[in-house]
């Protein structure tokens, strides 16, 4: 079983500082179209709103001939589905896009996936498995927000530290990583960064845990919450096309970067079809969609989401995560931040 590298490094991440081409369109969506039919089927954890109006219609422009059908879930909704799958040696899904890392480490290590040298590969700055089993396809950002009609910027939390201090009591949350697959990540990062105990500190502060990012950004427009750990893109797309208030903070400790994959199942029915996507994903094209859901792109001549910090700025200032160690000790994570979190 060849292992997968995860191969994001700063000698890789210098080719973001390359000049940005133009936002023409990309007419290698028509070359792979071309002869791909068929059906395929797509888990992903992508915002049901963003899968309507962006994913959907982009990949039926770049697709004619091809029918695409969405399954859409949390993180963990997803994996608990193809986890039955598994067990039932009827895997579903062709092509998988969530947002945890690791996941893809512990599918690979199975032989679940299929390993395909992407077209796009030298265009793919990010994340990749040296076999090319699975591609960053998007980037995403755990950081901090708050309400700017609430708070000054100067009465903000700056880092993940100060969301221990006394005077944001009963005032923060977070999203559950039992359900959410970029908040395990936090998690995981922030728990090798400064221990079980700031978890603990949190919890002593009135931290609430919330099924996912929507129900916190609502909360934080309420005023029901001051500050909280929640996705970039959730702030973004309210700040850049609600004109909601919601700001977004990037902790001076770093934020937790999540170059989530997409890859394709070995046992799927249309490879080619899933091979053409993969593709079609990691194009120019493919990643200013991205853009467009308000994530940040895995290629050096994409911009940033309107709004957003540099992605290569982001990326050289983020905090480590062990993957391989959060493939490795899922439940063991899991378990430990229910135990000191979320039990009375």
């Amino acid at each position: 079983m060849k292992k997968s590298k995860w191969m994001l490094g700063a000698a890789a991440m210098l080719a973001l500082s390359v000049a940005l081409a133009g936002c023409g369109g990309d007419k290698k969506a028509d070359d792979k179209a071309a002869g791909v039919k068929g059906s395929l089927m797509v888990y992903t954890s992508i915002y049901p709103d963003i899968i309507d109006n962006m994913c959907k219609p982009s990949v039926a422009k770049a697709f004619p001939d091809m029918k695409v059908n969405w399954f859409q879930g949390g993180t963990e909704k997803v994996i608990t589905k193809i986890t039955g799958e598994i067990k039932a040696k009827k895997i579903a899904a062709d092509v998988l896009m969530v947002a945890d890392p690791s996941y893809y480490l512990k599918l690979n290590e199975q032989g679940l996936l299929l390993p395909y040298k992407s077209k796009e590969d030298a265009n793919v700055i990010s994340d990749k498995a040296a076999d090319g089993s699975w591609y960053a396809v998007r980037v995403c950002n755990m950081i901090i927000a708050y309400n700017g009609n609430k708070l000054k910027p100067e009465e903000a939390p700056k880092n993940w530290t100060d969301l221990t201090d006394p005077k944001w009591k009963g005032k923060i949350a977070m999203p559950n990583p039992m359900l959410s697959g970029t908040a395990y990540v936090a998690v995981g990062a922030l728990a090798d960064k400064y221990g079980w105990e700031y978890f603990d500190k949190l919890k002593a502060n009135g931290l609430r845990v919330e099924e996912g990012n929507s129900a916190i950004q609502n909360k934080l427009l309420t005023g029901e919450y001051a500050a909280a750990m929640i996705l970039e893109e959730n702030i973004l797309k309210l700040a850049n096309t609600k004109k909601e208030p919601l700001k977004v903070i990037y902790p001076t400790d770093g934020v937790i970067n999540i170059p989530s994959p997409i890859a394709i199942f070995k046992d799927t029915k249309n490879p080619d079809g899933a091979k053409a996507l993969v593709d079609w994903w990691l194009s120019k094209e493919g990643q200013q969609a991205v853009v467009k859901g308000w994530m940040h792109s895995v290629r050096g001549d994409v911009k940033a989401p309107t709004g957003a910090e540099d992605t290569k700025k982001l990326v050289e200032g983020r905090i480590k995560v062990d993957w391989q160690k959060l493939a490795n000790n899922n439940a063991q994570i899991k378990e430990e931040f229910r135990k000191r979190v979320m039990d009375k």
